[in-house]
């Protein structure tokens, strides 16, 4: 299947405004697009594209006064397969990791490790230890928490998504990444585009998402506690500890976001054309 993904956002500064945007597919899929990515500002402000130390692709220019469009696209071949599952999947010793998942066991902004270490061991202490148990935790906290757009706050920790049950995909990735490093399993945030792919449709407006990845087995692995399903076309934008890690948009002063839309569709004869013509 061939996926369109891209974005649109007008931005309002009331001065000159130094911004950094994290909009584009991690390199390691570069081989997967069918041309490479399109990004536009309006005005055409010169941009800076560079590499942060996540390996996440980063644009940085200096927005002026008044408002600003961007605009990106590109267009994705992917197998239409669903996220892989890897059963037998083995955690490791702490002793065995490599050092660059260390990271992934530590608390974070978003992610405090020692306020839900004791929750996490009264639960899963119990089990045994791989994919299974990773399985466990996104099963408890897609149970945890109940999704609402509408309760969406930026400065929800993992603790306090715990004890409100409530949130968005970001809440359900920060609380399912705590207690997985909480039981010594390296798991990183991941910000990125899905779409309705092999689901019912539904009407409301495509959004990013965020979902988890963890370490098993020498590898990482794709688990997702909101939705607590395998689905089909993943497309990743950031990784990180968590969401401080990943923005999609930072402003090195206010900014007000007055446009917001996200495009993440398959490609297909009916609207191949349409789409050539944009």
């Amino acid at each position: 299947m061939l996926i369109r993904y891209g974005y649109d956002f007008t931005l309002f500064c009331a001065v000159e405004t130094p911004v950094v945007t994290m909009v584009s597919a991690r390199p390691e899929r570069s081989g997967d697009m069918e041309r490479p990515e399109v990004h536009t500002r309006s005005p055409d402000v010169p941009e800076e594209v560079y590499t942060d130390s996540f390996g996440n692709i980063c644009r940085r220019f200096t927005a002026p006064a008044g408002t600003i469009r961007l605009q990106g696209e590109g267009f994705m071949y992917d197998s239409g397969a669903h996220d892989p599952v890897t059963p037998d999947a083995v955690e490791h010793p702490v002793s065995d990791l490599p050092d660059e998942a260390l990271m992934y066991l530590l608390s974070s902004r978003y992610c405090e490790v020692d306020k839900l270490s004791q929750v996490a061991w009264d639960q899963f202490g119990h089990l045994a230890p791989g994919w299974s148990k990773v399985q466990a935790i996104c099963d408890y906290v897609h149970s945890q928490i109940r999704f609402n757009y509408a309760d969406a706050r930026n400065n929800r920790t993992a603790f306090d998504a715990w004890q409100e049950g409530r949130g968005v995909c970001r809440d359900f990735a920060h609380l399912a990444i705590t207690l997985c490093r909480a039981m010594n399993i390296p798991a990183r945030y991941v910000n990125g585009q899905l779409g309705d792919f092999g689901i019912p449709y539904t009407a409301d407006p495509m959004d990013y998402a965020a979902w988890m990845e963890v370490y098993l087995g020498g590898a990482w692995h794709t688990f997702d506690p909101r939705n607590n399903k395998r689905r089909i076309g993943r497309i990743v934008i950031a990784y990180g500890r968590d969401a401080v890690d990943v923005p999609m948009i930072t402003s090195f002063g206010p900014h007000e976001l007055r446009n917001f839309k996200v495009i993440t569709d398959e490609v297909t004869d009916s609207n191949m054309s349409q789409t050539a013509a944009q």
